[in-house]
């Protein structure tokens, strides 16, 4: 799909890890969970840019299985601005976006599992933008729970070895029958994906960038989709 406007092509899927909150604070002399307050707002503008600019899909990294590990105070922090945001994301819902969470939900507390559950349900017929959330998300970890669900089916003898398939691999993932990431875009600085749709990535082109994440806004995707426009994507091909 083109962009009339200014000639992007524009990819399905885009992925976001949206690192660098905690610098953009440090740099202001004020604590990370500020800073992760801030990243709240700029992955807002985000996805209003993302249905902008006709992004079917976006995913976006809030919080891996990995991220346990930060001091408590700034877990719990994460923990409570994510609990804020899930009483505002009908916004998104009234504009026609569907709402997706991925990750490992059972260990979030049951107030939180609640509010995601009716955020899923009150936008599961929506035809817009579809905004995937990862929270205690790791790609290891949702594999590893994937290949559970079909050892036990196998188990069962409800499927059989010959019915599995990299299709049927991908069904029993978080993301489902989601189309793959086109696109990773991971500001901050850092070249790593982080545990992040490894699967979903096997094809994906890589765009990362020095903007901690508080600061990336409409322009600074628009400039990640000019490199993605520049890329030849061959999928093991050969260039032509």
């Amino acid at each position: 799909m083109a962009n009339e406007n200014t000639n992007l092509k524009i990819p399905t899927h885009v992925a976001f890890i949206m690192d660098g909150n905690g610098r953009w604070a440090k740099k202001r002399l004020m604590p990370r969970n500020y800073g992760h307050r801030e990243g709240a707002k700029a992955l807002k503008t985000i996805i209003r840019a993302c249905k902008d600019l006709g992004i079917r899909y976006a995913t976006f990294y809030a919080f891996s299985t990995e991220n346990w590990s930060r001091p408590d105070d700034e877990v719990k922090g994460l923990m409570d601005l994510f609990d804020e945001q899930l009483d505002t994301l009908k916004q998104y819902t009234d504009e026609n976006a569907r709402l997706i969470f991925i990750g490992d939900r059972t260990k979030l507390s049951e107030s939180l599992q609640k509010k995601m559950a009716e955020n899923e349900e009150g936008s599961k017929d929506n035809t817009g933008l579809t905004v995937l959330i990862a929270v205690n998300y790791g790609s290891h970890d949702e594999i590893t729970r994937a290949v559970k669900k079909i050892s036990a089916l196998t188990k069962e003898g409800d499927i059989s070895e010959d019915q599995i398939t990299p299709e049927l691999v991908n069904s029993f993932l978080d993301t489902g029958n989601i189309p793959p990431v086109d696109l990773l875009i991971r500001t901050g600085g850092e070249e790593r994906i982080s545990n992040f749709l490894l699967w979903q990535c096997a094809y994906a082109e890589f765009y990362f960038c020095d903007t901690l994440w508080p600061d990336f806004g409409k322009n600074e995707l628009i400039e990640a989709l000019k490199n993605y426009t520049s890329r030849d994507r061959r999928f093991g091909g050969v260039m032509n």
